[in-house]
């Protein structure tokens, strides 16, 4: 029996309490080799300090949160032309 049937004979066998955790194990393992994954825990911290300019941006947008003028989803991803397929 190859490993990979012998993982599926296991995973046959779990008990159903533990199959949540299984499930996620598995997928923190699948993860383990995925490229863009690997990019993103790779990439350095971004620890420059923010400029006035953007302070000031984070402000406005903060008090426009704070006003209800948030911008809906659909809308931002429109603006961004990146509209959701149907």
């Amino acid at each position: 029996m190859s490993p990979r049937e012998r993982l599926h004979k296991l995973v046959e066998e779990i008990a159903e309490d533990d199959v949540l955790a299984a499930e996620k194990f598995l997928a923190f393992l699948r993860s383990q080799h995925d490229p863009v994954r690997a990019a993103i825990d790779a990439a350095p911290i971004d620890d420059e300090p923010e400029d006035d300019e953007e302070r000031q941006a984070v402000a406005k947008a903060e008090a426009q949160f704070a006003r209800g003028e948030g911008i809906p989803h659909d809308e931002a991803l429109r603006h961004l032309g990146l509209e959701r397929a149907s």
